[in-house]
């Protein structure tokens, strides 16, 4: 980019390569963190900034869980299932306004609901089995299939309906003593009488490796999605760590090194890296310390935490394109494939698609008003420094290659990162956990018993957590909320429609961010006026999904 100042601009990125630095990664092995001079004061800069946010959350969660805590034992505790009711019902409106989705306390005894989740709640992990490529986990009895689905077991393979999420990994991860978890691996498939998408199996992977399916009696299947999910939750909640935090970060740090601050690719990434550098270090002090607040919740320790980030980091979470969402939606074969049926509803896609449509339309009209053609990009000598960088001394994986050659690239990785910033991570973290993926009793983070050897459990009530231990999972998850950000200036759909961002940009830019805003109103609209239909459904599902609301999203990675 042309700057009359060149040699006060040129001693800037000096300044810039000397005091932005690459650090250890914290939480696990994942993606250097920020540090050098300027690293550290921008660290402590995001500290201080979240800490503020912070502050009124936590003061609202205080001031509610002893009134929550009495009310629920004056009404009787937690004597059966419906009892967990109470800790949602009339409770927490300062800490979370908007409650819990609708339809998750009354229906999540519903196989529908268990496996809509997997396209709503946390769509990440679940995939198509291929008919050649992939291979069965696990088998299930002929007679059993038969009668759930109408057909075998390879026959749904081989039409392509049969789905994995895949839990196993956990069974080596260290725990806490005390509390239990299985490893599931599940089984979902398309139904093909009804279309739709429902549970077939659950395979414990631990002691017995029990096989749990749909016709076994009501509490040792309700008890067999509750291990799937406890499984699940922890997924969600660390894999959100290591895909939105780790990369985003460590592409904004390459930034940080090679461009001016008055770049305007430098400043569209500031602007949706706001308060980025303060999860790390201020999840390593509270939550993923030794004894932190993960170990008092969840059955898996923060040396699981980090050994889930070592793992999957290199491996599914980290690669920057292969994350592009509809790469990766088709990669699993959930949209577009070739060798199946398509999903009759996929909620996350329908939303996060919407979004992130409109999220590349801004970025498309923000690269084409600063590089009318693709030959402009060669004559920017900072933006193809921050490419180069990233691939190389930040070790960004699976970034675009270098040199950066055609815009369309570019618009991909913009878009991509407003992408990990304004949906992805509220996907499975902010408000998600206190609205559906981590609402009790079908919901915890750990079981209190250990895992059944033997079907024929007479009760699930046991393996739950008690009224303590309910409080904390629910107070933990609340804290993840930014209940004062929802319609605020720093929600969804003000990502770029600010004036610390505007000053100075063109017409044709402060245009396109005030058609962006009025998308995502659109957008934020639409998902407000949501409601059941005649079936009791919406989106195919039994409960009302609002959770990539523009309007009740931070446009940041706020937690």
């Amino acid at each position: 980019m042309f700057d009359p100042d060149s040699a006060a601009r040129a001693a800037e990125l000096d300044k810039n390569r000397a005091g932005y630095l690459y650090g250890p990664s914290l939480i696990g092995n994942s993606s250097f963190f920020l540090t050098g001079q300027l690293g550290d004061q921008l660290v402590q800069s995001e500290v201080d900034l979240w800490n503020q946010d912070a502050a009124p959350v936590r003061a609202a969660i205080q001031a509610e869980a002893t009134p929550v805590l009495q009310s629920v034992g004056v009404a009787g505790g937690l004597k059966d299932l419906s009892g967990y009711e109470r800790l949602y019902e009339n409770q927490w409106k300062t800490a979370n306004p908007d409650g819990v989705d609708p339809g998750i306390l009354t229906n999540y005894t519903q196989d529908l609901l268990f496996s809509m989740e997997r396209l709503s709640n946390n769509p990440f992990p679940i995939k198509r089995l291929h008919p050649q490529n992939d291979t069965l986990p696990f088998e299930i009895e002929d007679d059993i299939v038969q009668n759930l689905t109408t057909v075998s077991l390879a026959s749904l393979h081989a039409a392509g309906r049969l789905f994995v999420v895949d839990h196993s990994y956990q069974a080596n991860y260290a725990g806490i003593e005390g509390r239990f978890t299985a490893a599931c691996t599940a089984y979902f498939f398309i139904d093909p009488v009804s279309g739709d998408l429902l549970p077939l199996a659950i395979k414990t992977n631990v002691g017995s490796d029990l096989i749990y399916t749909p016709l076994d009696a009501d509490q040792d299947w309700l008890l067999a999605k509750i291990m799937f999910n406890v499984n699940d939750l922890f997924h969600g909640q660390i894999l959100h760590l290591a895909n939105s935090h780790a990369v985003a970060e460590i592409v904004h740090e390459a930034a940080l090194r090679t461009m001016s601050a008055k770049h305007p690719v430098r400043a569209y990434l500031d602007n949706i890296m706001y308060q980025a550098y303060a999860i790390r270090p201020v999840g390593s002090q509270i939550l993923f310390n030794p004894g932190g607040l993960f170990d008092h919740n969840f059955a898996l320790s923060n040396v699981a935490v980090k050994q889930f980030v070592a793992d999957f980091y290199p491996t599914v979470a980290g690669p920057f394109q292969a994350n592009y969402l509809q790469r990766s939606l088709v990669d699993r074969g959930l949209i577009n494939c070739s060798y199946g049926p398509d999903l009759a509803h996929f909620p996350f896609a329908e939303d996060a698609g919407t979004i992130v449509e409109a999220l590349r339309a801004f970025a498309t009209s923000f690269v084409h008003a600063y590089y009318p053609n693709d030959h402009d990009l060669s004559q920017d000598g900072e933006l193809q420094s921050w490419v180069s960088e990233a691939s190389s001394a930040a070790k960004v994986i699976d970034f675009p290659a270098s040199p950066l050659i055609y815009r369309e690239t570019l618009i991909d990785i913009l878009t991509h990162l407003a992408y990990l910033t304004g949906v992805n991570h509220h996907t499975l973290n902010s408000a998600t956990p206190s609205a559906s993926s981590g609402v009790l009793p079908f919901h915890p983070m750990a079981l209190y018993q250990p895992i059944p050897t033997a079907k024929g459990v007479e009760s699930v009530l046991p393996y739950l957590p008690n009224l303590s231990a309910s409080i904390n999972q629910t107070t933990l998850l609340l804290g993840f909320i930014r209940p004062q950000l929802f319609n605020s200036a720093r929600d969804l759909e003000n990502m770029f429609d600010n004036s610390g961002f505007l000053a100075g940009a063109s017409a044709v830019v402060k245009r396109a961010a005030s058609s962006l805003q009025d998308r995502l109103m659109s957008i934020s609209q639409m998902i407000q006026a949501r409601s059941f239909d005649a079936n009791g459904l919406s989106q195919g599902m039994p409960f009302l999904w609002r959770n990539l609301d523009p309007s009740r999203l931070p446009f940041f990675l706020s937690v």
